[in-house]
């Protein structure tokens, strides 16, 4: 547990070397941090594809730099564990990993530099949606892209990416991935699993909606998710559970959006990791999230 209430722990970023190559804090670790990259990392991360940083700027890659291996679950593919458990990843109990591939999901946390609001250099910023009014669930709530598992992708990863292109035209090649992180359980026993990615140059990519799932597409920075500022929490309760429901409001140039329920805590905890501090507020998720 953090101090928040959630069973989450923050990192240091010397922890994040594979124990094998683990150094010791000296001088040419600390340079190694410095100078880390988004190339480095996807190496020390067995199963998800090198990066290529060109256009990355020291934002994106210190960024990068924040996730360590405890941190990175392995992408499902269609014959391993649900929980993709590996060396020193967090192992999910017996009754998620007996859940069936149809009741798994992915979203993808599509992270980048700067942005519409007048973000600059050292802002990062995570794309995000408003659902189409018309869907039968969660209408015109904001999410992640994403969605639910299908017979072809090989991986979680897969998933994300393959949702990310059909709701909003994002091309997988612009997107990084650099980690996958502990997956979200949901009251009806949906396993959502967290991408994150980096997309280094964000002119390349250009917004398309499609009609049928997206109303619009707009981006918000990460941090906010770790600021009391418009931020608003209720009880709830689940099976005896008492839990918080965050709900943060932001505003773009034209529109008011509000982020809550799941789609926050996802963005909490990967707020946290990302700037190495637990959040500014009593968290207290559910436990049914890492049940």
């Amino acid at each position: 547990m953090n101090r928040a209430g959630c069973k989450m722990e923050i990192p240091a970023l010397s922890a994040m070397f594979h124990p094998e190559t683990a150094e010791s804090e000296t001088t040419s670790t600390r340079h190694v941090w410095k100078y880390y990259s988004i190339n480095s990392l996807s190496a020390r991360s067995p199963g998800l594809p090198r990066a290529r940083p060109s256009g990355a700027t020291a934002p994106l890659l210190r960024a990068t730099s924040s996730f360590r291996q405890t941190d990175r679950q392995q992408p499902e593919t269609l014959d391993s564990s649900e929980t993709g458990a590996g060396q020193g990843s967090e192992i999910a109990p017996e009754s998620l990993r007996r859940r069936p591939r149809s009741t798994r999901a992915a979203v993808l946390i599509c992270l980048f530099e700067g942005g519409s609001g007048g973000g600059g250099e050292g802002d990062l910023r995570v794309l995000l949606t408003k659902r189409a009014s018309t869907l039968s669930a969660h209408p015109g709530e904001v999410s992640l892209p994403g969605g639910k598992r299908e017979e072809g992708d090989a991986d979680d990863i897969a998933t994300a990416l393959r949702e990310a292109k059909e709701e909003i035209g994002l091309d997988p090649s612009l997107v990084e991935v650099v980690t996958v992180l502990q997956p979200f359980v949901t009251k009806i026993g949906i396993t959502v699993v967290p991408v994150v990615g980096i997309l280094a140059d964000k002119n390349a990519y250009h917004p398309a909606t499609n009609p049928a799932e997206v109303e619009a597409i707009f981006n918000a920075p990460l941090e906010m998710f770790l600021h009391d500022e418009n931020r608003r929490a209720e009880e709830r309760e689940w099976m005896g559970d008492k839990y918080l429901l965050h709900r943060f409001d932001y505003q773009t140039a034209d529109k008011k959006y509000e982020i809550f329920a799941l789609t926050a805590g996802i963005l909490i905890r990967t707020a946290s990791v990302v700037y190495q501090r637990p959040p500014a507020f009593a968290e207290r998720c559910p436990k049914f999230w890492h049940s």
